[in-house]
């Protein structure tokens, strides 16, 4: 239960409870690659500055996802709400028992000590979120800085954005000392075309440099679903070409999550055992979905285990 010292804000959902068994059945050492914890906040009250304010959604929760999702690991992005500090997500490393590394959030002025405790938790990366709804103006010339101060860690940046706003940022992503990580395929707009000139310069910076892609959140960019529910195995379809594309050409770079508990999603909350079925429609042969959802996420979050 969320501590209602916290009011929950005006028309978030709940995450999905009792998620279906998927059909598919990921391959042995399945990745979730992007999922996040909230609170719960009692224990880990959520940042003044938030924009928003969630229901909780404990380490528990997510780790009893992952096993009834036939998934082995996660990787936890920490959630906004919680700014700078990364309790929760530290919290859950160390319950996680090896099985999750993490994604944190930290200010230029972050101590090198601080970095080595966040390190041995197991965190692997910082996030930047270019999202305009969820962040005041960002300070690039900071985040330059936090990126070179990563960089000798051996840590990537994850990075948030719309389509439309790659063009203004896409000079400052390349100039990051560090391999990048795009989160939910830079948020196109599906009602375009998957092979045309916005989609194109966004496979073209992926191209480019060291990037890696997490085709995630089809519920977060469908414009026509249908939604993952009700038994809907054929779901997100108007996503899928962008997705399958994708995978099609970076199968060694790309990654998969649940994005539990899916923040801010204001139109319906997915099943997230139909999510898991969903995977086939974009990784369509059995050596693309073990490159999707095992080989690569290991090879960036574990790399001492990588095969």
């Amino acid at each position: 239960m969320t501590d209602r010292s916290f009011p929950v804000t005006p028309g978030w959902l709940d995450w999905y409870r009792g998620p279906s068994v998927p059909r598919f059945t990921p391959p042995p050492g399945s990745v979730d690659a992007h999922c996040h914890v909230f609170g719960p906040a009692a224990d880990f009250p959520f940042a003044p500055e938030r924009k928003y304010t969630p229901v909780d959604a404990s380490k528990h929760d997510l780790f009893a996802l992952r096993d009834h999702l036939g998934l082995s690991r996660n990787v936890i992005v920490q959630a906004t709400c919680h700014g700078a500090d990364n309790s929760a997500l530290v919290d859950a490393l160390h319950t996680a028992g090896g099985l999750a590394r993490g994604v944190a959030t930290v200010r230029p002025d972050v101590s090198d000590e601080e970095l080595r405790r966040l390190h041995e938790a197991g965190v692997r990366g910082v996030r930047f979120n270019f999202v305009r709804r969820l962040v005041d103006v960002v300070p690039t010339e900071a985040l330059q800085a936090v990126a070179r101060r990563i960089a000798p860690l051996g840590w990537h940046v994850v990075l948030y954005f719309e389509a439309a706003d790659l063009p203004a940022l896409e000079t400052f992503f390349t100039s990051l000392p560090v391999p990048l990580v795009i989160d939910h395929m830079g948020r196109p707009d599906v009602t375009k075309s998957p092979d045309g000139p916005e989609f194109a310069r966004f496979l073209g910076f992926v191209e480019a440099g060291d990037v890696w892609v997490k085709v995630s959140c089809p519920e977060r960019l469908t414009v026509s679903g249908p939604p993952a529910l009700d038994g809907e195995r054929a779901a997100y379809q108007d996503v899928v070409p962008y997705a399958r594309k994708v995978v099609d050409t970076f199968t060694d770079r790309v990654l998969w999550g649940t994005d539990w508990p899916h923040p801010n999603l204001r139109d319906h909350m997915p099943d997230d055992g139909l999510l898991v079925d969903h995977i086939p429609h974009v990784a369509t042969t059995p050596d693309r979905q073990q490159a999707l959802l095992v080989d690569n996420p290991m090879r960036l979050y574990w790399p001492e285990e990588a095969r």
